[in-house]
């Protein structure tokens, strides 16, 4: 006959297995930037690679996040979404996109070319000017560069090279109307405004 201490000893040993087991239904699977692979109990810091939630035993019933993205990078794409609004032939609005491209942070790209695209600019900015960045309720105007990453920090992105670049190109509008002047009243403001006159090179002396 099997003991009642011996019994309780079983009973506690059975607890504690229980217990591990249930531990291990909760752990996080990632890769860092250097490439390393990390199993751990608490969720990934942001930059993270590859994060999967591992199920129990070991099996290989791990789970890819959403995309294979950061865990941060996740977050602030559902908290804060990046729009840039801009317009064919403006120098600053290739450096906006070049400077998202290059912190690898995923945007939507608005090409202000009609008057129902101006609406909108003017409604969402509070201006008809162009580059616009809005980063959630936040909106920078203009380009610079110091104020778009202080905004995208703000807002929790990955930081530059966190995130592999991307190779996000200008948008090609269906029907541009960059030769029509817009209506008196609502002329864009800027150099590189939607219809506004090409600006002259400065010529060296």
């Amino acid at each position: 006959m099997i003991s009642s201490d011996m019994t309780r000893l079983l009973l506690a040993i059975a607890i504690a297995l229980a217990a591990v087991h249930a531990a291990a239904q909760q752990l996080y699977r990632w890769t860092d930037e250097k490439g390393r692979v990390h199993v751990t109990d608490t969720p990934p810091p942001p930059g993270a690679k590859d994060v999967r939630k591992a199920g129990g035993g070991g099996a290989s019933s791990a789970a890819p996040a959403e995309g294979n993205e950061p865990f941060a990078l996740q977050a602030a794409r559902r908290n804060a979404p990046v729009t840039l609004y801009s317009t064919r032939g403006c120098d600053a609005c290739d450096e906006a996109r070049k400077l998202l491209n290059e912190r690898g942070v995923p945007f939507r790209e608005i090409s202000v070319n009609d008057e129902k695209e101006l609406e909108e600019l003017k409604k969402v900015v509070g201006s008809n000017s162009v580059p616009a960045l809005v980063v959630g309720s936040f909106v920078q105007k203009g380009f610079e560069p110091g104020g778009y990453h202080r905004a995208l920090d703000a807002a929790g992105y990955p930081k530059t090279g966190m995130l592999p670049p991307r190779k996000q190109s200008e948008p090609d509008p269906a029907a541009p109307q960059a030769e029509a002047p817009p209506a008196q009243g609502e002329a864009p403001t800027g150099p590189y405004a939607p219809g506004a006159p090409p600006q002259p090179r400065s010529k060296k002396k």
